[in-house]
């Protein structure tokens, strides 16, 4: 029997756009039909399984999307009963398929439809030998991250270059296995290109913890990974920009905010122009600005501003009397709150030639050289998170675009709990952040900057960002605001691919875009060791667990704000 007779199960009965409808040939007595190729038995119609589109010259490879039934009749073609039609005692299957490339002639698969089939297109099931010969565009490059959903024994390449340096976002709900996933691809990555340089910004403590016998746990080995304290990294106030130093000092709904920020962003200059002539050693700058990473001193700032809160002219109260009163109440009490001492109060960081070690500490270059470089920031106040963070990243950005070596040192820079930081909303409290990371997506691919962008709430992580991703690792996503926002993004011609999230298991995931040969349902290799993102388990805690705490214990560390 020809090979094309064995692997038919279905024909083609509609298209429309970039999604087609297929009618399965009925197995034995509506059963849902096998086809066995070589010593391979392939199940017809799983969501996320591929197809193979034959009509004349058209060779289409495509995903099934969506599996349904019509109530059978014959008597009729269609899908309303006709007179006289006879009804069976089971349902005719219908599959939903969507295109996602083309066959050339000398079997090479390109991504993209130029020519569509029409009704009557005869539609193959593939082998797993076939699909693999699609995968194997990246396999010289070994970076394997797990096996596609359909074909457990199908391993996935992924391809590296075009992962890291083109931007991705890994999206998922609560509990899908994103922190997983994350652990996954780093590990991968480090056991393949031990030269890696990657930062995590690790806001809740998931990549390094305290067991309860006081020691870390960390979710790399040892030896690649460099685990930083965000207050013990000490970020200062003067490496920040002018727009991010706006975000934490002034509120800009305030009436007096115009006022404000002209006349910091004065002082500021002065500031920083002052060090750059007076420095010790010197440090040779011809020309100063609001954002020269040098240090200014942040009390003469504020007995400037102090000054012109209360500066009269001719025995009358000045122009801006008064204007600064809120502005140096918010900066005094973040002075005197110690959860701020990190940012404000710098005790190593307090000169401008401290700036060199401390960007050799967080790309990994320091005294223990790492791969992984870790920056927690579970102890950092929650309200400065957003822009400590986006500081650090506009840091990674700012040290390669100075590098002249940039092509050979590309840094990557993951970003958990995006959402928080880099805002959809233009007009957020944290516009600053938000501006400092879209640059990173619109200009960090040309100076070797690569941006990894995870977050539970893709519709409120800032369209920019996610707009310059080229490739979407999407775990499970029920939310129709998420998933509607997630299939704006994608290809068109992938967007009915999304219709599959809300069906996804654990560290399962659709992943499109340019560092996968065609889109595919991956299923994530489980990384080892694992982070610290298990849910709590409620019925074992509350039916066996401790009937006594410590509270003062508790008392004293929230006190401290120390976790660990």
């Amino acid at each position: 029997m020809p090979q094309d007779t064995v692997t038919l199960i279905g024909y083609v009965i509609d298209v429309q756009g970039g999604q087609l409808t297929v009618a399965l040939v009925e197995g034995e007595q509506g059963k849902s039909p096998t086809v066995t190729i070589g010593d391979e038995d392939v199940i017809v119609g799983q969501i996320g399984s591929y197809v193979a589109i034959r009509q004349s010259s058209i060779y289409i490879i495509a995903i099934v999307t969506r599996m349904t039934e019509q109530e059978a009749l014959t008597g009729t073609t269609s899908c309303t009963p006709a007179d006289g039609a006879i009804r069976l005692p089971y349902a005719r299957r219908i599959a939903k398929i969507t295109p996602i490339g083309s066959i050339r002639d000398d079997g090479q698969f390109d991504r993209g439809v130029g020519q569509y089939p029409t009704t009557g297109a005869e539609v193959h099931a593939i082998s797993t030998l076939d699909i693999a010969k699609m995968f194997d565009r990246y396999h010289s490059k070994e970076f394997s991250v797990g096996t596609v959903a359909t074909h457990p024994s199908l391993k996935v390449y992924l391809d590296p270059t075009n992962l890291f340096g083109r931007h991705f976002a890994i999206l998922g709900q609560t509990g899908s296995g994103k922190s997983w996933t994350v652990a996954a691809l780093v590990q991968r990555a480090v056991e393949v290109m031990p030269g890696a340089h990657i930062i995590i910004l690790d806001l809740h403590g998931e990549y390094c913890w305290k067991r309860d016998d006081g020691k870390c746990s960390y979710a790399f080995r040892d030896s690649i990974v460099r685990h930083v304290d965000a207050r013990e990294l000490e970020i200062p106030y003067w490496l920040m920009t002018f727009s991010e130093l706006c975000d934490l000092l002034i509120e800009h709904n305030e009436r007096e905010a115009a006022n404000q920020t002209a006349f910091f962003r004065d002082c500021l200059y002065q500031g920083r122009l002052e060090e750059a002539q007076t420095a010790t050693p010197p440090l040779g700058l011809s020309r100063v600005t609001v954002d020269t990473p040098i240090y200014f001193s942040l009390n003469t700032l504020i007995e400037k501003t102090r000054s012109k809160n209360t500066e009269r002219v001719d025995n009358r109260q000045g122009p801006m009397f008064g204007n600064f009163t809120r502005f140096l109440m918010r900066i005094e009490s973040k002075l005197n709150d110690t959860r701020y001492d990190f940012l404000l109060k710098p005790k190593s960081r307090n000169s401008s030639a401290s700036l060199s070690g401390m960007l050799r500490d967080f790309v990994g270059l320091g005294t223990q050289k790492a791969a992984v470089t870790v920056v927690d920031l579970s102890s950092v106040p929650f309200d400065v998170r957003p822009t400590v963070a986006a500081q650090i990243g506009r840091l990674a950005f700012e040290f390669n675009y100075w590098n002249p070596q940039y092509r050979d040192f590309p840094i990557l820079l993951l970003c958990e709990e995006a959402h928080a930081y880099i805002p959809r909303a233009a007009d957020s409290q944290f516009a600053g952040s938000r501006k400092s990371m879209e640059r990173i997506a619109k200009e960090g691919r040309k100076y070797g900057v690569g941006l990894a962008v995870v977050s539970q709430r893709p519709h409120e992580v800032s369209e920019t960002v996610l707009a310059q991703c080229g490739t979407f690792i999407c775990l499970r996503i029920t939310n129709p605001d998420d998933q509607g926002y997630v299939r704006s993004l994608v290809p068109e011609s992938e967007g009915d691919l999304v219709n599959v999230l809300a069906g996804l298991g654990r560290g399962e995931a659709l992943v499109l875009g340019e560092a996968v040969p065609l889109p595919t349902r991956l299923q994530f290799d489980k990384p080892n060791p694992t982070p610290n993102s298990d849910d709590v388990d409620f019925y074992g805690k509350w039916k066996d667990g401790p009937i006594e705490l410590d509270v003062d214990a508790i008392v004293k560390r929230w006190r401290t704000q120390e976790r660990g």
